[in-house]
């Protein structure tokens, strides 16, 4: 059966790292899932600053990134490219997007880094830089989420930007209307409990 039929997609949501999941690429991470489909998946891990200040790598685009104004590590795969997300409010799609933008969820959309940035300045809400991705081929995700490494969740334009990223895992735990707002106090080293 293929995967898409039975699940619909997780395009928009996130994914918040369970305290089981062991990989330590995503130890407590928040990734926004960018595209969700039977040929995989793929997301930007929202809470991994890095000490690389945006102007270091992409000059034009550095008065635009919101606070820390950092690159982010997005994950582990291409750590040598660059991906933008940025939120535009009230979420434009089609013809009313901005030029270099494409909408991805509500009001979540990637950036066209090769764009002027003049071209978006006035349409962006914040902005976010990230350098790599993480990635799931066919079929892992789905199977990453049967063995209980990941809550899904909603996701919400601030999470993109949150000046607080170190923060941000419990902050979207503690939000949730169920069992999952006490996993947000989940220690974390438990064998100090």
């Amino acid at each position: 059966m293929s995967g898409m039929t039975e699940v619909s997609s997780l395009t928009g949501r996130l994914l918040v790292a369970t305290p089981a999941l062991a990989d330590p690429n995503f130890d407590r991470a928040v990734v926004l899932l960018l595209d969700h489909d039977e040929e995989g998946s793929l997301g930007v891990v929202l809470n991994r600053p890095t000490p690389v200040d945006v102007g270091d790598i992409l000059e034009g685009w550095a008065d635009l990134a919101g606070e820390p104004g950092v690159v982010f590590q997005g994950g582990p795969v291409s750590l040598d490219s660059a991906l933008g997300v940025a939120v535009v409010p009230g979420g434009a799609a089609g013809e009313a997007a901005p030029l270099g933008w494409r909408q991805v969820h509500g009001a979540i959309g990637l950036v066209d880094l090769e764009a002027p940035p003049e071209l978006l300045a006035s349409a962006l809400g914040s902005l976010r830089i990230f350098a790599g991705y993480a990635g799931w081929g066919p079929g892992q995700l789905e199977d990453e989420l049967v063995d209980g490494a990941w809550y899904v969740v909603e996701s919400e334009p601030g999470d993109v930007s949150s000046p607080a990223p170190e923060r941000l895992w419990r902050e979207v735990l503690r939000r949730q209307r169920n069992e999952l707002a006490m996993v947000a106090t989940y220690p974390d080293d438990p064998s100090l409990n």
